[in-house]
């Protein structure tokens, strides 16, 4: 089957768009129609992750199931699906612990390789392409394993659900799982554009009585300010003496760190904004993964009784989460329609970042053409 996917052919390269040829599913497996994919962050950091090229991106995405493999059961054709950004094996120590952000099948997320170290699509010169987090939701058919999709009911849009692999939940879940938000706290959010506008979203549901959105860009402060946050400040002093005011001089009892870019500056700031015995969300990551980006003072982290606290996926369980948000979706109490700003085609991805990197989208979403 010939598909057509934006895919990276080597490390600081565009993004171009390619004819694949894909398997049919395999033991195991199933092969959807993508209809929408989100545009995370995440994917344009492949360009400089020295990742397995040639990849296929896009690891947020919904869609259709076409076929299915041998031995699947719990999937058929015509279930509407949105995929895990990490796959569930349920069966390993991290799934058995409630972890799944942590599944063992996680390990060749940055390859596409499937466990058996095979691949199911090809470029035209037949050399093998994975896609990022097993999926490459940038093409407009995938096969993955039952482990990496989740079904969803048929009345949910599709550019809605894709929201929910990746971005949604990694920011929901920084402020209600990794950082325990509790009522009456003070919350400051470092970063308001895909993933942390919904830390905001999950501050404000968890019962924090302030919520400072932290970002340079205007429009993403003032997009903020309509998803929960009570305050919205630019820089890092604004957001310092905010806190100390609101909590009556403590500081920030949660950080939620969700910079598009994270640098040690970046962390800094968000040290700077904490009151003591309060908690970092580290939810953002470096353009470069071998880039140090926390150089805390140990003496200070000890004495001032700080936690710092790694974030993947806002430590969500797709299983459970993604109904539950979806579920938050329906009732009112969380709102995903609004995070899209702009639509692309396939062969716009490269625009599409360019549009993120200048702030003015909140979340791009690439709706494939069938």
């Amino acid at each position: 089957m010939k598909v057509q996917a934006s895919i990276l052919m080597g490390e600081g390269k565009s993004w171009e768009t390619a004819t694949l040829e894909l398997d049919p599913p395999q033991a195991g497996e199933v092969l959807v129609r993508v209809v929408a994919a989100g545009l995370c962050h995440s994917d344009e950091h492949l360009r400089y992750a020295s990742v397995r090229y040639p990849i296929v991106g896009g690891h947020e995405g919904a869609g259709v199931i076409e076929a299915v493999g041998p031995g699947v059961s719990n999937f058929e054709v015509g279930d509407h699906v949105a995929m895990c950004v990490i796959p569930s094996c349920g069966e390993c120590a991290f799934c058995s612990q409630g972890r799944s952000y942590l599944c063992d099948l996680g390990a060749t997320i940055g390859t596409g390789a499937r466990p058996d170290g095979t691949y199911r699509a090809r470029l035209e010169d037949g050399q093998d392409i994975g896609g990022l987090c097993l999926l490459g939701t940038f093409a407009d058919r995938l096969v993955t394993g039952v482990e990496s999709v989740v079904k969803i009911p048929k009345d949910i849009p599709l550019d809605v659900a894709a929201l929910l692999s990746c971005g949604v939940p990694t920011g929901w879940g920084s402020a209600i799982y990794a950082g325990n938000v509790t009522a009456g706290e003070t919350v400051v959010v470092v970063g308001v554009g895909g993933v942390g506008v919904n830390s905001v979203q999950g501050a404000a549901l968890g019962g924090a009585s302030h919520v400072i959105a932290l970002d340079p860009i205007e429009s993403r402060r003032e997009f903020a300010l309509t998803m929960g946050a009570t305050h919205a400040v630019a820089t890092v002093e604004e957001a310092a003496h905010l806190a100390q005011t609101l909590s009556y001089g403590t500081g920030a009892d949660l950080t939620i760190v969700t910079a598009g870019v994270v640098t040690s500056d970046v962390v800094d700031d968000a040290f700077a904004v904490t009151g003591k015995g309060g908690r970092i969300v580290l939810t953002g990551v470096a353009d470069v993964p071998s880039d140090i980006t926390v150089k805390l003072s140990g003496t200070m982290v000890t004495s001032y009784g700080i936690s710092i606290i790694g974030a993947l996926v806002g430590n969500c369980n797709p299983r459970r989460d993604i109904l539950r948000l979806l579920r938050l979706y329906r009732e009112g109490n969380l709102k995903l329609d609004e995070l899209i700003t702009k639509r692309y085609t396939v062969d716009q991805v490269s625009e599409a970042y360019a549009d993120q990197a200048e702030g003015t989208i909140i979340r791009g979403v690439v709706e494939h053409q069938h």
